[in-house]
């Protein structure tokens, strides 16, 4: 008996233990008042943070000044391009480092909504998707595809089973509350009809099925199937109710400003609407916002998509690419933070009275059973202050601004009302000495025999890189009698090549005879010019241009990139002249990118120019090279590239990105503002180059002889490059 009793007593003991550690783990439900964790409903703010675009060093900052700025949680994207290069090949070491960077939010004590996608979008190259998966026979994107649905599968797996592994689901304690499955699906659903129904429908089944013990959201998809939570993006998500009424209401994306494209304004969104918008979003019930971003980053290497999406993507967030607070954006949201969660408690417990104040004054009241009362009172006309009287006190509210009362009674925030200070950032000059620079000339006369293929027409771009760089050299030959290279009436011959995108450059004989670009509006490219042969035989060699590929659009895996024709030549005898089914040679890359120029170990042992500048300073197709110790301080660094054409950049062998001096046009004067909620858009920047600086990650830097490495397009002054600091000033 004693035997039998001490059993059960350590059953007992177990079984208690067992309870311990289970309740210490965190339990996310929801209902439609919003998320419940551990048995808490709360009212949550997050901000997106992407770990790929800014570096591990940096992390830590960021996702303290997020929680310094009254957020609860951390958003990310996972990037299955930069995790999977190749089939079966992962990477997770630096920029990659997901659990590195989960790990850091839980550290912070916030919380993490994990966006698995795997399809992103993101301004991102490929909408995160990798370039083999093209290449995968019989595929099709995002669709009820046998071959798509198996690596989707996969890597969804891979990933969720990395977050188990590791216990950071909130179910093992950790801090991932939430996962996303797919991204902005709804417009694709209805292109691809019953077969885009039965892929989402399958996507959510088999993200429930992993048994992440969370739940799972699906933004911008109004048929999510239960138990996953649809969710709004956008600029106002006030209209948005989830479709089914035991939801909670979500914002996954609360658009903070907006990315840049290259010759595009820069865009910029005003705090007092962004706050507006936040705080009428949690009046009519909303209890999650994500702000998209709350810190942007900067697309390093040949990550950014579009395409022609710039490297920065600071997205006018409130933590500015370099890492430094946007103020007045970043206090003036903190203060709305703090004044909603003094309401938490109301708003949670209770559905609101609604109750007119005026024609465009309204008053939400939010009453618990428990006494507690929380007021917003609202002001929807877009230029006309109200006096209104509410609980028999007068309140004044400005234009298109919200007034939180969290006792019902005493205002402690009002959307329009800015008290925080103003920053404005300078790019000041370092004490880096004036830059020596040597030089490399790519060979514009002929290709590698040895690395070149040859075929008769021509071939699509993607096709033949896979992406492995930006470049495609097409080389043909074309015979010229000696009667032919003559002038004809006085007329050169005119050579016409089409282009599906997004850039080419044009060269005769070695010789440069011009360049096209498409444009952020319009990516094809014409070029048409008179051009010089000589009698006997003649090279046509093209350079065509990549410039990020696309990331969003129906079956966008399709479309093409590349000189596809026709290719013709006009104003010889024999007429009109049609080369595009001819042999054509093709060759991926550069000769430099061969060379592995950017790399501090191959640079050194490349025979190099040194030379002065003077006479090379519209050469295209030029590598710069040169050594500079990195400055004093510990400010933001960046690269003053104003000089320059295009080309792309390289510090000790990492890549910044691509630079493109790109002047912006258009409507770039200010704010106007239309639409049922005064959607505010500001533009700024005409006749000036969309982005001039490169953010420069002082972790890339060693206290000496840094390497920097420049290649140049078409053709710019590297002898005006500088090294700059980002500093801020308060106003």
């Amino acid at each position: 008996m004693e035997s039998t009793s001490a059993s059960r007593s350590f059953f007992v003991l177990c079984m208690l233990l067992f309870s311990a550690t289970h309740i210490s783990f965190g339990s996310v439900t929801y209902d439609r008042k919003g998320l419940i964790i551990n048995g808490q409903k709360r009212i949550l703010f997050s901000g997106s943070i992407h770990y790929p675009r800014s570096t591990p060093d940096m992390w830590e900052g960021l996702i303290s000044k997020a929680k310094d700025g009254g957020l609860d949680a951390i958003d990310t994207y996972v990037f299955w391009n930069l995790h999977e290069p190749s089939p079966g090949i992962y990477n997770f070491e630096g920029r990659c480092d997901l659990v590195g960077f989960v790990k850091l939010v839980q550290r912070a004590g916030l919380y993490l909504n994990l966006r698995i996608g795997p399809y992103v979008c993101a301004e991102w190259n490929f909408g995160g998707f990798p370039v083999w998966l093209k290449y995968v026979p019989g595929i099709s994107f995002r669709t009820d595809n046998g071959p798509f649905k198996m690596a989707m599968l996969s890597f969804t797996q891979k990933i969720v089973q990395m977050m188990k592994n590791e216990r950071l689901f909130q179910s093992q304690g950790g801090p991932i509350i939430l996962s996303q499955i797919e991204n902005e699906y709804g417009f694709e659903s209805k292109a691809f009809g019953a077969a885009g129904h039965a892929y989402m429908t399958w996507a959510a089944k088999m993200a429930v099925d992993l048994n992440t013990g969370v739940p799972w959201l699906m933004c911008k998809e109004d048929d999510a199937p239960d138990p996953v939570i649809n969710s709004c993006n956008g600029l106002y998500c006030d209209y948005f109710s989830p479709n089914k009424p035991y939801k909670p209401t979500i914002w996954t994306e609360a658009w903070t400003g907006w990315f840049e494209d290259f010759g595009g304004p820069i865009h910029h969104r005003p705090v007092e609407d962004l706050a507006f918008a936040v705080a009428r979003f949690i009046q009519k019930g909303g209890s999650f916002v994500n702000y998209y971003m709350y810190h942007g980053g900067t697309n390093f290497g040949r990550t950014a998509g579009g395409p022609f999406i710039t490297t920065s993507y600071d997205y006018d967030a409130p933590i500015d690419e370099y890492g430094l607070p946007r103020q007045p954006k970043y206090d003036h949201l903190m203060e709305l933070h703090k004044a909603i969660k003094l309401c938490e408690p109301a708003l949670v417990a209770s559905d609101p009275t609604v109750t007119k104040l005026g024609n465009y004054e309204q008053a939400y009241v939010f009453s618990s059973k428990s006494g507690q009362c929380a007021a917003f009172l609202s002001n929807y006309h877009w230029d006309t202050t109200a006096t209104v009287k509410f609980n028999n006190i007068q309140y004044d509210l400005p234009p298109w601004s919200i007034s939180i009362l969290p006792d019902c009674r005493n205002l402690v925030f009002n959307t329009a009302k800015v008290a925080a200070r103003t920053s404005q950032a300078q790019m000041l000059p370092t004490n880096v000495r004036t830059l020596l620079w040597e030089t490399f000339s790519e060979d514009t006369s002929t290709t590698d025999v040895d690395s070149k293929i040859t075929v008769f027409g021509l071939l699509e771009q993607l096709n033949v890189t896979r992406d492995a760089s930006d470049y495609l050299w097409y080389t043909t030959s074309i015979n010229i009698s000696p009667a032919e290279s003559f002038l004809h009436g006085g007329r050169k011959p005119i050579l016409t090549v089409n282009s599906a995108g997004h850039g080419l450059h044009v060269f005769i004989n070695g010789q440069s005879s011009g360049s096209a670009y498409g444009t952020r509006g319009n990516w094809k490219v014409t070029f048409s010019s008179d051009v010089n042969f000589h009698a006997g035989m003649n090279t046509i060699a093209l350079l065509s241009v990549a410039v990020g590929l696309p990331n969003v659009g129906h079956r966008f895996e399709t479309w093409s990139a590349g000189i596809l024709g026709p290719v013709t030549i006009h104003g010889l005898d024999h007429g009109t002249w049609d080369l595009s089914r001819q042999k054509w040679s093709y060759k991926v890359g550069l000769k430099g990118e061969a060379m592995n120029l950017a790399s501090p170990t191959q640079s050194s042992s490349t025979d190099w120019i040194q030379e002065s500048l003077v006479a090379n300073k519209q050469q295209p197709l030029t590598w710069y090279k040169t050594y500079f110790n990195a400055p004093l301080g510990n400010e933001p660094l960046a690269l003053d590239l104003n000089s320059m054409g295009k080309g792309q950049v390289w510090i000790n062998g990492q890549n910044i990105g691509r630079y493109w001096t790109a002047y912006a046009t258009g409507t770039c004067n200010g704010c106007s503002y239309a639409g049922t909620y005064r959607q505010p858009k500001c533009q700024y920047g005409c006749g000036k180059p969309t982005q001039r600086w490169y953010h420069i990650p002082r972790s890339w830097l060693k206290p000496a002889h840094n390497l920097l490495v420049v290649f140049e397009e078409t053709g710019g002054d590297a002898s005006r490059i500088s090294l700059v600091q980002r500093s801020l000033t308060y106003i």
